[in-house]
């Protein structure tokens, strides 16, 4: 599998680099590096008060969502797997520490919950690079560049976003796919969220990114 840079023209269909907001990310790459911690898996926390609370989120956020209600968390760890995509009914923004790699795809290749995993593109995000994930992107968990060092991520959504348990009314074929407030969800077979019960759609292998790095 081809690992592209977030620079390559290819990105675009995808998402976007942020420019011109440089002042703000020194002050939560430290929060992340000094406050949350790195699991040997892949740990998240919609929200974390050593980011919420920080002067620069607090002035980052409308750049982001607008007016809209913000909450900036972490997604954490080591991760070579694809296992699941999700999407949301907005963008999603991230910045790390470290080196690490978005694995995405796109919600117009979805054909009634299905995808085969070989939409899969692979995109490699510079620490210190912040960066849009559109909400037509599918994605999930980061995967480290460097297993040494792992992944911290910032992870900024609408405030909820991922939180509480959620029932729907069924009427929407998408209802099969939520899992929690504004987060729908598919899943590989051999993914450990499929033994939890969610929507297995993701056909053919489940990528494993630690061959090409």
């Amino acid at each position: 599998m081809k690992i592209y840079d977030v620079s390559d023209p290819l990105f675009a269909e995808y998402g976007q680099v942020l420019k011109g907001l440089d002042e703000f990310i020194p002050p939560i790459l430290e929060a992340l590096e000094k406050s949350t911690p790195l699991p040997e898996a892949t740990g998240y926390v919609p929200s974390e008060p050593a980011l919420q609370n920080l002067d620069a989120t607090k002035k980052l956020a409308p750049n982001l969502f607008g007016d809209v209600p913000t909450q900036f968390g972490w997604c954490n760890g080591h991760n070579t797997k694809l296992n699941c995509f999700e999407y949301h009914r907005n963008s999603e923004f991230s910045v790390g520490t470290e080196d690490y790699i978005l694995l995405l795809a796109r919600q117009q290749d979805l054909k009634d919950g299905h995808i085969d995993s070989s939409k899969t593109v692979a995109f490699k995000v510079p620490k210190g690079t912040l960066v849009e994930i559109y909400g037509t992107s599918l994605h999930y968990a980061p995967c480290h560049a460097d297993p040494a060092k792992g992944f911290k991520v910032m992870i900024a959504l609408p405030e909820g976003t991922n939180t509480g348990a959620l029932k729907t009314n069924g009427s929407c074929p998408e209802d099969r796919f939520m899992t929690s407030s504004n987060k729908w969800l598919i899943a590989h077979a051999d993914a450990p969220e499929a033994k939890d019960g969610a929507f297995v759609g993701i056909d053919g292998d489940n990528i494993d990114i630690a061959p090409f790095l």
